[in-house]
This record gives C-alpha cells, sequence and structure tokens, in this order.
C-alpha cells in the first residue's frame, strides 16, 4: 500500500550511482530549461518573475515522491499561465499582492480537487475531453498567447483582455514599433528556432538568455527603450497558507477547475507519450494524488497552478532522465540559482522571455491534425474547429468549459442515438452479424434478432424503442420470435428494464415470443430486482444467441 501511494519507495532503494550520474545531467539541464521558460510563464499568468520559478522548484520536488512516470517534468504551463492571468485580471483589482494571493488559492482548490478526485477514483474522466477538442482548444491557446506576446516583440504597450481586442490594439500600435527590440526579438526567435531544430532537447533558452543579459548590460543597447525583468527577490520562498476573500471562492473555484481539467489531460497525455518510448506503466489514478500533492505545494509557497508538459518532459527526457531524481537535482538548482545568482536575471530583456514562450507553444497548433479531420471526419472537424475558436472568441477559461461540454455533448449524443442492429446469421458459420452491411446474410424463417450498440438507459430507450417499433410494424403476421441480444448492452438501468418489460408486453398480445440472448450479470442482476425475469423463466448466462436460436429453429 505504502509503495502505491509513494511509488518514490518503488526505485530509491534500488537506486545506483550510474543511474544518478545519467538523473545529474537531465535535471541540470531541466533547470537550465525552466529558469527562462518559468520567468516568461509568470509573465503570462501577471506575476513577478520569481513565481513561476517556485513551480519548478517545489511542484518538481513533490512529484517525484508521488508521480507514476520517471520522465516527467513538472512545472507551469503556457496554457495554463495565459489561463490565469486573464481570469485573475478581473478578480484582483489591480492589487498585486490580491493577485498573487488569488493564483496560489488557485493552486490550493485545484490540489483538494485532485485529491477528491483520486479518492473517488474518478480517474476515468480524461476520456471525457476528446482528442478532437483538445486539438482545437491548444491551437486557440496558442494563438491567444501568442498574441499577448506579440506587444513585447514590437516593443509597444499590450492593451486589451480578448484576443480580439488585442489584435485591434496591435493593429494600431505597429507604427510606434520599436525597431531595436523588434531586431532583437526576431534574432532570439531565430537562434531559439535554429536551436530547437539542430539541437533538440538542448537548453539552448539558456544560451540566448545569458547573451541577451550582457547585450544589455555592457553595450549601447541598454538605452535603447528595452523592458527588462528588473530586479528578483533572492532567497527560498516562505511556507504559509495563502489568505483569501470567500466572495472570491466561486469564481476562483471555476478557474481551479479549468485548470485541474486541463491539467489533468495534458500531464497523463505527457506522461503517456513518454511511457510508449520507455515500455512504462503509468498509473493514471496516481497522477491525480502527484498532482495534487505537487499544487497544495506550490500554493503554500506562493506558487500557481502546475503541471506535466510535454515540451518540459521532452528536455528531461532526451537529457537521459532515468528516475524522478532528476526533477530532484533540478530543484536543488534551482534553489542555488534563488540563492546566489538572481542578480544576473535583473537585465534580461522582456521581448526575449516573449520569443521563449512563442517558440514554446509553436507545438500547440497542428495543421496536419485539422487536415487529418477534414479528410476522415468532417464533425471531427467541426468539434475542433468550435473548441479553436471559442478560445478566440470566449477566452481561453471560457474555452476550456466550452471544450469539457462540447464533449460531454459528444458522449451523449452518441449514447442517446445508438445503433439497433437487425442480426442474421453468417452463411457457413454460428454467428451474427448487421443484416444491412451483410445482406446476403441468412434470415432466420419467422425471427427478428436485433442488437442495441450501447448500454440501455433512461435517455436513450425511447430512441431504441421508436426503432425497434418501426422494424415490427413492417414484419407480417408470420413472425413469431423476436430476440434480444444483449451483448453489447453491459449495462442497463431501470428505464432499459422497463424498455425490456414493454417490448415483451406488446409482443406477447401479437402473439410473438420474445427471448433475451447474451445477458451480461449486471443486466441480469437488474433484471431480477425489478421483478421482471420472471416473465422469461430464468435468464441465464448460458442463453447465448446461438443457443437460443438453435431452440427456436428446433421448436419450429
Amino acid at each position: 500500500m505504502l509503495k502505491k501511494i509513494f511509488p518514490i519507495l518503488t526505485w530509491l532503494p534500488n537506486y545506483t550511482t550510474s543511474l544518478l550520474k545519467k538523473d545529474l545531467v537531465a535535471g541540470i539541464t531541466l533547470s537550465a530549461y525552466a529558469i527562462p521558460v518559468s520567468l516568461a510563464y509568470a509573465s503570462l499568468a501577471g506575476l513577478p518573475p520569481q513565481y513561476g520559478i517556485y513551480g519548478y522548484l517545489i511542484g518538481g520536488l513533490f512529484y517525484a515522491i508521488f508521480g507514476s512516470s520517471k520522465q516527467m517534468a513538472i512545472g507551469p504551463t503556457s496554457a495554463i499561465s495565459i489561463l490565469v492571468g486573464t481570469a485573475i485580471a478581473s478578480l484582483a483589482e489591480g492589487d498585486a499582492h490580491r493577485w498573487i494571493d488569488i493564483a496560489s488559492v488557485t493552486a490550493f482548490l485545484f490540489a483538494l480537487m485532485s485529491f477528491a478526485a483520486y479518492f473517488l477514483k474518478l480517474s476515468s474522466m480524461i476520456n471525457f475531453i476528446s482528442e478532437t477538442v483538445l486539438v482545437g482548444f491548444k491551437a486557440g491557446a496558442a494563438l491567444t498567447i501568442g498574441l499577448s506576446q506579440l506587444p513585447k516583440l514590437f516593443g509597444v504597450s499590450s492593451v486589451g483582455h480578448t484576443f480580439m481586442e488585442r489584435a485591434k490594439e496591435l493593429f494600431f500600435q505597429i507604427p510606434n514599433t520599436n525597431w531595436v527590440v523588434f531586431g532583437f526579438g526576431i534574432s532570439a526567435l531565430i537562434i531559439l528556432i535554429a536551436g530547437d531544430k539542430l539541437l533538440p532537447g538542448k537548453p539552448v533558452a539558456i544560451l540566448v538568455v545569458f547573451i541577451s543579459i550582457i547585450l544589455i548590460s555592457f553595450t549601447s543597447l541598454g538605452g535603447s527603450g528595452f523592458t527588462t525583468v528588473g530586479i528578483i527577490p533572492s532567497g527560498l520562498p516562505e511556507f504559509y497558507f495563502p489568505t483569501f476573500r470567500i466572495e472570491d471562492l466561486e469564481n476562483d473555484a471555476a478557474l481551479a477547475f479549468a485548470c485541474f481539467l486541463l491539467a489533468y489531460i495534458e500531464s497523463v497525455s505527457a506522461a503517456k507519450a513518454l511511457a510508449k518510448e520507455t515500455g512504462e506503466e503509468i498509473d493514471v489514478r496516481q497522477e491525480l494524488l502527484a498532482l495534487g500533492a505537487a499544487n497544495m505545494a506550490t500554493s503554500m509557497g506562493h506558487g500557481y497552478p502546475v503541471s506535466g508538459g510535454l515540451s518540459q518532459s521532452a528536455v528531461n527526457s532526451k537529457a537521459g532522465a532515468k528516475t524522478p531524481m532528476a526533477l530532484v537535482v533540478a530543484s536543488f538548482t534551482i534553489a542555488i540559482c534563488l540563492l546566489f545568482f538572481t542578480g544576473l536575471l535583473e537585465n534580461l530583456p522582456s521581448v526575449v522571455l516573449a520569443a521563449v514562450v512563442i517558440v514554446a507553444i509553436k507545438g500547440l497548433v497542428k495543421i496536419d491534425e485539422f487536415k487529418r479531420m477534414w479528410r476522415v471526419n468532417k464533425e471531427d472537424f467541426l468539434i475542433a474547429m468550435c473548441a479553436f475558436l471559442s478560445v478566440l472568441m470566449f477566452g481561453i477559461l471560457d474555452g476550456v468549459i466550452i471544450g469539457a461540454v462540447v464533449s460531454l455533448i459528444l458522449i451523449i449524443k452518441i449514447v442517446s442515438t445508438p445503433n439497433v442492429a437487425f442480426l442474421g446469421k453468417i452463411p457457413g458459420t454460428n454467428a451474427f452479424s448487421n443484416l444491412e452491411r451483410h445482406p446476403d446474410n441468412e434470415i432466420i424463417p419467422n425471427t427478428l434478432i436485433f442488437r442495441v450498440e450501447s448500454p440501455l438507459l433512461y435517455f436513450n430507450v425511447n430512441t431504441v424503442y421508436k426503432t425497434i417499433a418501426s422494424k415490427l410494424a413492417i414484419e407480417g403476421d408470420e413472425l413469431k420470435y423476436v430476440v434480444f441480444d444483449l451483448s453489447a448492452s453491459a449495462y442497463i438501468d431501470s428505464s432499459g428494464a422497463r424498455l425490456i418489460e414493454r417490448l415483451y408486453g406488446e409482443l406477447s398480445n401479437r402473439g410473438v415470443v420474445l427471448k433475451l440472448a447474451n445477458a451480461h450479470s449486471k443486466v441480469r442482476d437488474v433484471l431480477r430486482k425489478e421483478n421482471i425475469e420472471f416473465l422469461f423463466g430464468r435468464v441465464a448466462r448460458r442463453d447465448t444467441l446461438q443457443e437460443v436460436v438453435n431452440g427456436i429453429t428446433e421448436t419450429t
């Protein structure tokens, strides 16, 4: 039980010096990647730069204890950062201290939700958000994030809250572009993109940061209108419970839920992607506990919600990480930087951070996926576009919620209008399949066989009944038997049981016998509890479709 709750107990006792050498390199590499990225993401969240670093410092340590992935890296992500920044802007009312507190409370509420989902075993909820919705959401988030950084690239002020407002204001401010800042930012972008292509997984960003600080500090560029990060307080964060206002909790809870939903999906997706390469097994339920612990600790250290991300995890994995000890090394390295080297970052230009963000988010827009959906399934394409446009029109927070609702509506639509297949016997076999797709199947004389390819639930029984009733209406008086194959209906509720009872009664009035086949154990239990089983004498697990049809054939 302890090893299940604390996965660190499974790998730490067998830890070796050879593993430590690889994790040391990976941890230092990860910290070199994390510092400039977390500074940039903190600006997206509207927070002082050190609060982004706190996420990697604290979140990584606790994920190392509770996480089930050996290569996952935990920290702020671009989507969550912009989500936090845009949502808190309307809550903090311009008060910088409240902004920090609300961000920390968001991480705290996130942790509570994650713990609740862990204890209630709700890890399967990841399946409620389809990959189709995520493709659209990520593309919309990338454009929103990118547009938020363009004013820094052009050296102009940022105005507006929505995508459209920012685009309009940027258009009118282009004549005021600081061309020195713009040229510096474009140069940084080119180096970062080239580094990403030529040296994948290497901390090219830290090199760009180092060079830019030297240029701003020791050349005439420092007087060309660059905005810089400014003074970053040295030292480690103090731990205490974040303060909050009761009236803020309702709105903050909505933000925390959106962050939680997005973080869990992103983390598990990244962990599974890494697991495919290493052959590991990921415990998706354990990830709830790990994210909860990481965010609870981060909230106590003034950080905002953290998540596992594919970009930082890929850096960690490509650098040679073998165990979560790499996260411990990264946290230790970041702690040293916070204690002794924050002064070096004072002259880091904001335009370089903007370039880091733009390069980091470019992988979120997957044009090939949109093309594939358009070619394969137009409905999937429309769903992805709905999520994409929702983010652009209503913002990232509402876009996450709309995406979740669209996914749920899609699931309900599929389950509420299930396919009812009318079956025939495959020639030369004892198997049965859909007559509509295989019209050469043999039809059993005087018998109608059907299968509902879904659970029978209160919101789909009327659709199922109408489909069956329409088929029965065109059957002649020669019909003597109807067989309901329940093999694809692993669960029925009371409404589903009443549907079977209704069919039995109506068919009996016509002199037609209804028989059940392939009833799962839970279905048989419901029929027994609803006192419907007695109508059929007994519904047994051995009543396969083949056995039922053979019995009908022998009788006739």
